[in-house]
């Protein structure tokens, strides 16, 4: 692609961004290039690819569009999942060192950084990111603060300026898990965090059909260090599953659009049916991380969490009557799915029990509807407590 993302609208460089230099009779789209070693010239000179473990021609167009979609010339690194890049972005931690998380992050970098402080890899401060003040004080000697904002699968907004200035005051390392967001809807490198990390599988490949992560940061010497950890614990990505990245990449705006706009309308209905005692989903005016989330995000992005009047009982019977939706973990696909997150173990005893999770696809808005209605007239026929009819 000719010039940098900033010179067009998001839009338009999902669909520019990581194409071939354009010359007569190329192609349009880079190649998947199969090969686990490349050709030399005696001792490797700098930038040489050597091996498939150190680089592939096939990541770097993805590595290059989802470093200008966040705002920084450095090139990205890809994963072979997102958690792959969450352990390099954690490993930015010294050993013995603290890093400050929070208690309902996502239930794989919570249980993960709960493993390194088992093992005495590091000191783990758990927090509330929406307390502040409290926040502040568990950055006191901290070597690394990791945040997510909207929460998984809580859709909290947190107030990523004012912990980043925190953490920068006090020399910590700020990584930001922009996965519900994408770089579509807020670029956290802006706001002074030091690492951006993506699950690609979700909304970035956008199809269910990918494990990858990305890791993005303005800084040389984070990238060299993650890309290290990356090769020394072979963390990467298969180049066929980086070209469908890419190829996801390039509608993520129309269907990230699409999904949005559904979301938005049926968190509206969600908040209205008796069934439902709450709607968390940051484009609701009632929502507490409303105004914060109009300050921050370009969009409220395409999921939402409900909880359920009759608890776990009623969240199960609600998850069991939906027909189109797909009862799965993930989000961010074509396809709508739904889950109650507390049904996994590893969950954070934060989630309430009878939250249900909703990631909105790009079917019709009327007929996840009628789904979601059926389903929730199903469940206000449950007795609470009995598994059975109410008379």
């Amino acid at each position: 692609m000719t010039g940098h993302a900033d010179e067009f609208h998001p839009s338009t460089a999902v669909v520019a961004l990581g194409r071939p230099d354009p010359e007569p009779d190329g192609a349009l789209n880079p190649p998947i290039v199969l090969s686990s070693t490349f050709r030399g010239s005696g001792a490797p000179e700098p930038g040489e690819r050597v091996y498939a473990r150190y680089a592939n021609p096939t990541w770097e167009p993805l590595e290059s569009a989802i470093a200008a979609l966040e705002g920084t010339e450095v090139p990205g690194l890809a994963f072979a999942s997102g958690m792959a890049a969450v352990s390099a972005a954690l490993s930015l931690t010294p050993i013995g060192g603290v890093a400050v998380v929070p208690s309902a992050s996502y239930n794989g970098t919570i249980g993960l950084a709960r493993e390194l402080a088992a093992e005495g890899a590091l000191e783990l401060r758990e927090v509330d990111p929406l307390d502040v003040d409290a926040t502040a004080r568990a950055l006191d000697g901290a070597d690394l603060i990791w945040l997510e904002s909207p929460t998984n699968p809580m859709l909290d907004v947190v107030d990523l300026p004012a912990l980043t200035a925190l953490a920068r005051e006090r020399g910590a390392t700020v990584v930001v898990d922009n996965t519900f967001s994408t770089p579509l809807r807020q670029r956290p490198l802006g706001a002074g965090a030091d690492v951006v990390v993506h699950s690609a599988t979700k909304f970035i490949a956008g199809h269910s059909d990918v494990l990858l992560g990305l890791a993005v940061t303005r800084d040389q010497d984070l990238r060299a260090r993650l890309a290290k950890r990356r090769t020394l614990q072979g963390g990467i990505p298969g180049p066929f599953e980086a070209w469908l990245a890419l190829r996801g990449l390039r509608t993520m705006a129309l269907r990230l659009d699409r999904a949005e706009e559904t979301t938005g309308e049926l968190a509206r209905r969600l908040a209205e049916h008796p069934a439902i005692s709450r709607v968390r989903y940051p484009g609701l005016p009632s929502d507490p991380g409303h105004d914060r989330a109009r300050a921050q995000l370009d969009g409220f992005g395409a999921v939402v969490s409900v909880e359920l009047g009759g608890g776990a009982e009623a969240a199960d019977a609600f998850v069991g009557a939906l027909r189109l939706f797909t009862p799965a973990t993930s989000l961010g696909g074509v396809e709508s799915l739904v889950e109650r997150r507390r049904r996994h173990s590893a969950e954070p005893v934060e989630v309430p029990e009878s939250l249900v999770r909703l990631s909105i696809g790009i079917e019709h808005v009327e007929d996840l509807w009628a789904d979601l209605e059926r389903a929730l007239a199903a469940v206000s026929e449950i007795r609470p407590g009995t598994g059975h009819a109410v008379e």
